[in-house]
């Protein structure tokens, strides 16, 4: 139990890392995120809306009390990240630009997993 509980608080911290650096370029604006967005037909002031979304599912990740603000943090996070990879192949992006979302996705699934057996809320079927 101690290793699990170890391995899932070093995915959650570096998974919420990710999501706050990634939160913080969309809240100033940076560059690169700027022309995904345009290049994707979206509004600059998304851009912010996401990032402060980031930045506060990355703090809901990190807190034990609210279960079920954590759980919608997790889901606005997949639906971010399937969102992209959407965004991406509408838009006619190549595979290379198709398959950091789906990594992402993945990536969130590893602290969502480790704290599900943690808890005790997985079902084995």
């Amino acid at each position: 139990m101690k290793k699990l509980n170890t391995w899932y608080w070093i995915a959650t911290i570096i998974f919420a890392l990710m999501m706050i650096m990634d939160g913080f370029g969309g809240i100033t604006q940076q560059e690169a995120g700027k022309e995904v967005f345009k290049h994707l037909g979206y509004p600059m002031y998304l851009l912010i809306i996401v990032g402060i979304a980031k930045l506060l599912g990355a703090i809901s990740i990190l807190q034990n009390k609210y279960v079920a603000i954590k759980e919608w943090a997790y889901a606005g996070f997949a639906i971010n990240f399937i969102g992209a990879f959407a965004s991406r192949a509408f838009a006619g992006d190549g595979v290379s630009l198709l398959i950091p979302p789906v990594i992402a996705l993945c990536i969130m699934f590893i602290p969502y997993i480790l704290w599900k057996n943690l808890t005790g809320n997985v079902k084995n079927s």
